[in-house]
């Protein structure tokens, strides 16, 4: 089934090539991500919850001689992420429906390849499988904002973006090298012939205290550049104002170094994240308060919702240094909610500019006047990412915050400071952005959203409402790979 959903796009991104008419690819495009949903939601049928295993687990050699295999399988942390995924690379080909008018057989091939690798990232059991999955984003987000940008700096944004993650993965690379040769010192037959990539295997190896520190911090570096983590954060407002915005949902909808940092870093080395804990509860909590704070500044809500995304990632990190079931399974949801609510505000945003040419505070006042089912939809998002009572946004922060007043009452206490902010600067710029007198002709005259983009905005709030007023289903789902995770630090 798992190679089936990572078989089908790039499938449908060499159809984009092939088919009659230059707009064909478009159709392709959405179809391809339709049926990757289409599989993803049966796979989370399919899943059997009350296992905190692996399933749907599938094993072929790779290069043999190194012991590297082709190893996909999902858990309760990471199944939910393949629908909700796909979902959003969904809505992002449907925003850009319209607007893509040069090269769109290259477009959407892009952005099928960029599909395949992010569900290759959470699907990925083998370390250097999952190397290869997140190195291969890097590649269709250069071209996707270089070629197709709005910001006049778009190529140099690309740059600095591919060498920030380029960098990035140095790091990640030689934590799982010293995995792999540390796993033949205790057990195997040697190196090459004793090295193990296989994440199952590396999870049952007892490393030594000094490899445990080496690993976690190498892989912590590795992933909080794409978290981002204070002070590695400074690429994501400069794509958020280069890149389409269509793209910057993905890019701020899709934390995958969060992810990265639940999978890999605390479960490869326990003794080390017990023990640094506080490194984690510290970085966590300057990214909400630094974010909320810069998020005040900004005149611009590409801008602002960047620093919103760095604020709100720095609450999920404060979940998992919690290290117990409660804040996992706060983490977990939240990053869930930030597929739905922060990518589904930046859709909405994409559908902004592509109307009023500005996405600037000065140029959109009363832009509720005219776009009414926009401003109503950007508001429920906007609510959610604040955790309002009744959408997927508040069971996600207040687990997280139970646990985190719980062991690290100072991050805690800081952490409400920070949602404080958020609310403020969200609710300050939405008022002058969307309500009051309209000040600009652009937006007196623009159109409110088309029926496909209606559809897309309303499946992401029909599941915010849901798992908002009925989240049980979703943390029983969690619960047993979360108590499996959490068993692995004792």
């Amino acid at each position: 089934m798992l190679s089936l959903l990572l078989l089908v796009l790039p499938l449908g991104a060499a159809l984009c090539w092939v088919v009659p008419g230059r707009e064909g690819a478009r159709v392709v495009a959405l179809a391809s991500s339709a049926i990757a949903f289409a599989v993803a939601v049966a796979a989370v049928a399919a899943f059997d919850s009350s296992s905190g295993e692996f399933q749907f687990v599938e094993r072929v050699a790779w290069i043999p001689a190194l012991n590297i295999y082709y190893a996909v399988g999902v858990d309760g942390i990471s199944v939910l992420f393949l629908p909700t995924a796909a979902l959003l690379f969904t809505g992002a080909i449907l925003a850009s429906w319209t607007m893509v008018r040069n090269l769109p057989r290259l477009y959407y091939s892009l952005l099928l390849i960029l599909e395949t690798a992010t569900l290759g990232v959470f699907c990925a059991l083998d370390v250097m499988l999952f190397f290869l999955f997140w190195e291969l984003t890097l590649i269709p987000l250069y071209f996707l904002t270089s070629l197709w940008g709005i910001g006049p700096n778009r190529r140099h944004a690309a740059t600095q973006y591919l060498l920030v993650m380029l960098a990035g993965g140095i790091p990640l690379l030689f934590g799982f090298l010293l995995l792999a040769f540390n796993y033949p010192s205790g057990v195997g037959p040697g190196v090459p012939g004793g090295l193990a990539f296989d994440l199952p295997l590396l999870l049952t190896a007892q490393l030594p205290r000094e490899t445990q520190y080496a690993v976690f911090l190498l892989l912590l570096l590795g992933f909080g550049v794409k978290i981002p983590l204070i002070p590695a954060h400074t690429w994501l407002p400069v794509m958020a104002m280069e890149s389409p915005a269509a793209i910057t949902a993905l890019l701020t909808g899709m934390k995958l170094g969060a992810f990265g940092l639940i999978r890999f870093t605390v479960p490869l080395a326990p003794l080390a994240a017990q023990e640094l804990h506080w490194v984690l509860a510290g970085l966590g909590t300057l990214g909400v308060l630094y974010g909320a704070v810069v998020a005040f500044a900004q005149t611009n809500l590409r801008r602002m919702l960047a620093y919103s995304s760095i604020s709100h990632v720095g609450l999920v990190v404060l979940g998992i240094a919690s290290l117990n079931l409660q804040g996992l399974q706060g983490a977990v949801i939240q990053l869930i909610n930030f597929t739905l609510a922060a990518g589904g505000m930046f859709l909405l945003v994409s559908a902004l500019h592509h109307r009023t040419g500005s996405t600037d505070i000065l140029h959109l006042g009363g832009a509720a006047r005219t776009l009414p089912l926009l401003a109503s939809l950007f508001l429920l998002f906007g609510l959610t990412s604040l955790g309002l009572p009744g959408t997927s946004g508040f069971p996600a922060e207040l687990l997280i915050l139970v646990s985190a007043l719980h062991t690290h009452t100072g991050a805690g206490l800081a952490a409400l400071f920070g949602m404080v902010l958020s609310a403020a600067y969200f609710l300050g710029f939405y008022r002058r952005a969307f309500l009051g007198p309209i000040v600009h002709g652009d937006v007196a005259g623009a159109q409110d959203l088309r029926p496909r983009e209606i559809a897309v905005a309303l499946v992401f709030a029909f599941v915010i409402i849901a798992v908002g007023f009925h989240p049980a289903p979703v943390l029983d789902l969690i619960r047993p790979a979360a108590e499996v995770w959490i068993g692995r630090l004792k």
